[in-house]
């Protein structure tokens, strides 16, 4: 286990210290695990008070309390039948016994005590208590033991802590422009999606307002991909288990995916036979029984697309792009509004090449993927380069074709001359990858678009293509998607934006605000003729003061409002009022303002707040 950092260790201490004024205030508390974490530390505790704002006040008191006391954090060890007797007789046995039994045989089983409070720890902590200067607990939230939906659940207690109280009201800053820019209060705000428990958890349902900007994402995307020669596609949600088996989607991943559907004579002949659920799953995995599954990954159904011809080295590359909905089982706890979900759209692309043609294709792929990150301002990425562990098991294919694989992509970052960190661990079970790990405005980091290389699943499809010496030859599979999926994309999107949409993506690019109701026909006029050059209008014709529909309008974060008076109808113009260009003109002609709509769109011009 790595050293821990000095910060981690005030979190990891701080963990501790609300642990202690857990059982002071609880002690009726069950206590599971308290780790630090990248932003502060958590703890899990079984008890069947619901925690409340208010609980998490008195503990941080008792915390405090406890700070001042100055405790020292003491390390000591026992035997695997010293730490079961200590732990029975601190009382804490529902959860800390598995625990200990985690630690295998032969590895040091440590203690930390402060105070009155001992913990089984592997460390390590500060000195004293009184080294966590500042701290604060943020929130209390549900948590399966051991992240498994089948075990019970817990409350989970999130904090943080940092070295100095100004660190930490500057990162409780950032959370409160985190909490101003969630997407699933702007999408609620903005009408931009709903996800309901009667259709299912983690499955959205795109409003009319969220499926212009997906629509507009695919139309921006899908120029680019004509341009680089790709051929659009579509595919299935639903094929047989044998497709996945081929590909090691199932069984390998098989707990992560839904359920397969049996063909209803199969059904009945299993329920004749009186087969139980385990042995029905056994059955599914060895292939015994056959089925369907909704779709985990575009890629099988490509590849199958791909084989459906024979091809010849002139062929190649063949480039096949869908927008194709996939499907992944999710825990329920792990659920988040669009940025985790159950049922989801990637921009999908696989491109089949010869050997010799894959590091231009990588490079034109991760030419792809800056390219869209330019368009929409975010500039602040980092490359990561996701590498197989050699000590796991979850990998498919021989060494070599690994060892050349990684080589390619290693080759690309350094030709198009960007940082990147090798993280051992990360590649997919078929080949390495790039990850786009995207910064947004407030520090926060996505993971957005991926690159991958893959010399398997060609290998496991048995692909092949006529060389120029007329023999058969295995293509190279190169997966790809700019955006991961459009559902994490436009959450990530609407949170790096605040809501506030470029006018290109915006569902509603200009808003009339007639002052009076004696100005509704000459706003319908324009309303009319906009509309016919194919911009998204809206209008507020209620009878009310100009001011109460300015203050609609920006509180739907519309980037553009003609404000139309008795002036503006007798000279045939609009006054204009832009949210996102402070430069804009001020008053237009109609036709004037429809050209200057038009380049602003063209444009794709990013919002000027975004750019201070």
């Amino acid at each position: 286990m790595p050293a821990m950092t000095p910060l981690e260790e005030i979190r990891h201490s701080s963990a501790h210290i609300l642990a202690t004024a857990l059982l002071r205030l609880f002690p009726e508390a069950q206590l599971d695990i308290g780790p630090p974490t990248k932003d502060g530390f958590y703890y899990d505790v079984d008890l069947d008070h619901s925690l409340t704002a208010e609980d998490l006040e008195k503990l941080e008191t008792e915390m405090k309390r406890i700070i001042k006391e100055n405790q020292r954090f003491e390390r000591f060890e026992l035997s695997r039948e010293e730490a079961t007797q200590l732990i029975k007789e601190m009382g804490q046995e529902t959860y800390k016994l598995g625990r200990l039994a985690d630690i295998p045989e032969g590895e040091t089983i440590s203690f930390y005590r402060n105070g009155e409070f001992t913990d089984l720890c592997a460390g390590t902590h500060v000195n004293y208590t009184k080294k966590v200067k500042a701290f604060k607990l943020l929130n209390v939230a549900g948590a399966y033991h051991r992240g498994d939906e089948k075990n019970k659940q817990l409350q989970r207690i999130y904090g943080t802590a940092f070295a100095s109280k100004e660190e930490l009201e500057q990162y409780l800053q950032r959370l409160e422009e985190a909490r101003a820019r969630d997407h699933r209060k702007i999408g609620r705000d903005l009408k931009l999606f709903h996800i309901d428990d009667k259709v299912g958890q983690g499955l959205v349902l795109w409003a009319p307002n969220g499926a212009i900007i997906r629509q507009e994402l695919q139309n921006f995307i899908s120029r680019k991909l004509a341009h680089q020669g790709y051929q659009q596609v579509f595919t299935p949600h639903i094929g047989k288990l044998g497709l996945f088996r081929t590909s090691g989607h199932f069984p390998y991943y098989k707990d992560s995916q839904f359920a397969p559907v049996l063909e209803h004579d199969s059904l009945e002949q299993l329920a004749h036979e009186g087969c139980s659920c385990s042995e029905l799953s056994n059955r599914l995995s060895e292939g015994d029984v056959d089925g369907y599954l909704l779709k985990p990954m575009n890629c099988p159904m490509h590849i199958r697309i791909f084989d459906s011809q024979p091809h010849s080295y002139r062929d190649l590359p063949v480039r096949l792009a869908e927008f194709g909905t996939v499907y992944r089982w999710e825990q329920s706890g792990e659920l988040n509004g669009l940025t985790r979900v159950r049922g989801f759209t990637q921009d999908d692309a696989h491109i089949f090449c010869t050997p010799e043609q894959v590091n231009s294709e990588i490079k034109g792929c991760l030419d792809l993927v800056r390219e869209v990150f330019e368009a929409l301002g975010m500039k602040d990425y980092r490359v990561r380069l996701g590498l197989r562990d050699p000590e796991s098991s979850k990998y498919t294919g021989s060494d070599e074709n690994w060892d050349k694989a990684e080589a390619a992509l290693k080759e690309a970052v350094k030709v198009i001359g960007v940082n990147y960190t090798e993280e051992p661990g990360e590649a997919a079970f078929y080949g390495p990858k790039i990850d786009f790990v995207v910064e947004d405005v407030i520090g926060r980091e996505w993971q957005l678009g991926t690159v991958q290389v893959d010399y398997n699943l060609p290998e496991r499809f048995d692909l092949n293509y006529i060389g120029a010496d007329n023999q058969k030859h295995r293509p190279v599979m190169i997966h790809r998607a700019p955006f991961g999926s459009l559902e994490r994309f436009t959450g990530v999107l609407t949170e790096h934006f605040a809501g506030n949409f470029p006018t290109w993506l915006a569902p509603e690019q200009v808003r009339l605000l007639p002052m009076n109701d004696e100005l509704v026909s000459y706003a319908e006029e324009i309303e009319a003729g906009l509309k016919a050059k194919g911009f998204r209008v809206g209008k507020d014709y209620q009878a009310d003061k100009l001011g109460a529909k300015i203050r609609r309008a920006e509180t739907a974060k519309v980037p553009h409002m003609l404000v139309l008076g008795k002036r503006e109808r007798e000279e045939g113009r609009v006054s204009l009022r832009s949210r996102i260009d402070p430069s804009a003109p001020a008053s237009l002609t109609v036709v004037e303002f429809a050209e200057w709509l038009s380049q602003e769109v063209a444009s794709q011009r990013l919002p000027e707040f975004r750019q201070q």
